[in-house]
């Protein structure tokens, strides 16, 4: 940090350096001191628009060009991430929802879906009464998905970038709860009091909700700038009632 402050000392001082003996240079050859000082003054008065201009205007533009690449770049990492795990944990989140289809029925996205469309979705998604049932079975089958992704959603959580988008890092949360859950409970997840199996069943419900608003934010991003990316997505769509990549019109 000191070594940066040293190179921009420096520099600064050789700009102004240079702009004393520019206007030392002009006072030489034409003697003219209120000219000088004319020009100097209307020039300090113009830094102060030209400050706004840049401060709140350009760089408001660049940001929001900076964070639209970002966002792009995010997209794709939530791609990989339900290409990965995202779909499968969708479909077996499901079985632990006993209206599941009530939600499905819902969220099946299709080519003439708008912008709003996918808004009021999400709302629904949010607000939906989920009535979860856990068993232990159920609950093996789901813990063993989780561990053998556990490499690969550490590598989510490491990327700085997620931090940027608040949505995507709250599914990562929800989700490394239920395995850390899962991970301390008994390996045959048996016999366990009802008031734990409803607290897993809170947690399964939370992971839910978090994932079918994150895939349908996914799909609306896919509509609005990768259609034919979209038109696999609404094939595979997990909330289907018979997802399947295969084009049946």
């Amino acid at each position: 940090m000191k070594k940066i402050w040293t190179w921009r000392l420096r520099i600064s001082l050789i700009l102004v350096g240079a702009s004393a003996l520019t206007y030392a240079l002009h006072y030489l050859i034409f003697r003219d001191l209120r000219h000088i000082f004319l020009y100097l003054i209307g020039d300090v008065a113009f830094m102060f628009i030209n400050v706004l201009v840049v401060t709140l205007v350009i760089e408001q533009i660049l940001a929001r060009r900076e964070k639209r690449a970002l966002m792009k770049k995010l997209n794709m990492v939530i791609g990989t991430f339900f290409s990965d795990i995202g779909l499968e944990l969708t479909k077996k989140f499901a079985v632990f929802v006993e209206n599941a289809d009530q939600l499905g029925r819902q969220l099946e996205f299709n080519a003439r879906w708008q912008k709003k469309d996918f808004a009021q979705a999400m709302e629904v998604a949010k607000n939906f009464s989920y009535k979860a049932r856990v068993s232990p079975e159920t609950l093996r089958e789901l813990r063993q998905i989780l561990f053998q992704h556990r490499s690969f959603l550490i590598r989510l959580l490491e990327n700085p970038n997620l931090l940027e988008h608040d949505r995507f890092t709250d599914l990562l949360w929800a989700v490394f709860h239920i395995m850390e859950e899962l991970g301390m409970r008994e390996e045959s997840l048996e016999h366990l009091p009802e008031a734990d199996y409803l607290h897993l069943a809170g947690d399964v419900k939370r992971a839910y909700s978090h994932i079918a608003i994150e895939w349908l934010a996914y799909a609306m991003h896919l509509k609005e700038n990768y259609p034919f990316l979209f038109s696999l997505a609404a094939r595979t769509n997990p909330f289907n009632q018979a997802p399947s990549a295969v084009v049946k019109e």
